[in-house]
């Protein structure tokens, strides 16, 4: 995987939630979204990408998207409780997952740079 696809694989996630918060039918179980090692990052994240391990760009990259998942799991479980929950209150950039979404991206961009 290279970076350029990690950044638009990761950006995917805002679309598929936003789907989901229009209409929760239980298609996607928090306990599926919030482990960081289950996604195409995540698993590269956790192989092949271990080879960077060394750097503080992948250190923050990692946290960032443990933190994003804990954060997508969240949106599901909001939705999931019948809560009427907007995209903007849930995947707005001021939201907990708008946040740790643009902090993967800036971490995958650091990452980048330093490869």
């Amino acid at each position: 995987m290279n970076f350029d696809e990690a950044i638009n694989s990761h950006s995917k996630w805002k679309t598929k939630l936003a789907s989901y918060l229009a209409k929760p039918d239980q298609s996607i179980q928090p306990s599926t979204v919030e482990p960081d090692n289950q996604c195409d990052l995540g698993k590269w994240l956790h192989g092949e990408g271990l080879k960077h391990s060394k750097l503080p760009e992948y250190t923050s990259l990692l946290s960032d998207h443990a933190r994003f998942h804990k954060a997508a799991a969240e949106v599901v479980r909001k939705a999931d409780s019948g809560l009427k929950v907007t995209d903007e209150i849930a995947l707005g950039s001021n939201s907990k997952f708008g946040s740790a979404s643009m902090a993967v991206v800036k971490s995958l961009m650091a990452m980048k740079s330093k490869v």
